[in-house]
């Protein structure tokens, strides 16, 4: 016989494990992502709890809210209970979360580490279904000026021109460059092209005296650092 707890409707738990009710009681962080789904569900379905729901919404992920950001309308839509407005709210809670750690870099992050810049471009290049290339320009106290594209690809490659590159970043009175892009595959090994694209910045960054400081390669499993591995 089914777990009796897993059915009954949320109004019959006990206050303190309702999610809402544990929210204001504990604040938003002892939640678990089920409960803050479930709060974003307002309801399951008949015999389902909304934890329940949700709970089955991120098993179908993998627990994994990366993946679970890149699942369309229509795709939320399969679970039984999940209709359009719910997928809608989850969607933009997802998207809502992502711009957050997009916004302007009013702060200028200070870049010490390969994962400082990982950090700062990753909500960017993690959930994407296609390669892009990217530069963080740094001024002279390493800190983050800008974040801009350089290209974008398909799912096997994209192009990054060297020269455009470099008048991106003389343009922005960079004082050093990180050069970042994605493999969508999660495969973070680089390829001969990188290698040999890493080699032609850093070379350019040494006779502009703009350095390369880092070229990372990055996915939703992590990242590959060139200057980490000895290459810069």
């Amino acid at each position: 016989m089914p777990n009796e707890t897993i059915y009954r409707s949320i109004n019959a738990w006990a206050e303190a494990d309702r999610p809402r009710e544990k929210m204001l009681l504990k604040g938003y962080q002892s939640l678990s992502d089920a409960e803050l789904i479930a709060i974003l569900l307002g309801s399951g379905s008949i015999g389902v709890s909304a934890v329940s729901l949700a709970q089955e919404i991120l098993s179908s992920v993998e627990n994994n809210l990366h993946e679970l950001g890149k699942r369309s309308i229509k795709e939320l839509q399969r679970f039984k209970g999940v209709g359009e407005a719910k997928a809608i709210t989850i969607a933009a809670a997802l998207e809502l979360g992502r711009r957050r750690q997009i916004s302007d870099l009013r702060d200028r992050p200070r870049i010490g580490t390969s994962r400082d810049a990982f950090n700062v471009i990753a909500p960017f290049l993690t959930d994407l279904y296609h390669e892009e290339f990217w530069l963080l320009f740094l001024n002279k106290a390493c800190e983050v000026m800008a974040r801009e594209k350089l290209s974008t690809g398909g799912t096997a490659g994209t192009v990054a021109d060297v020269k455009l590159a470099f008048k991106m970043a003389l343009d922005a009175h960079a004082s050093a460059i990180i050069a970042v892009h994605n493999h969508p595959s999660g495969n973070l090994k680089p390829s001969d092209a990188d290698m040999e694209l890493t080699r032609k910045m850093k070379e350019a960054g040494k006779i502009l005296d703009l350095p390369l400081l880092d070229h990372l390669i990055v996915s939703e499993r992590g990242y590959y650092s060139f200057a980490d591995e000895g290459l810069i």
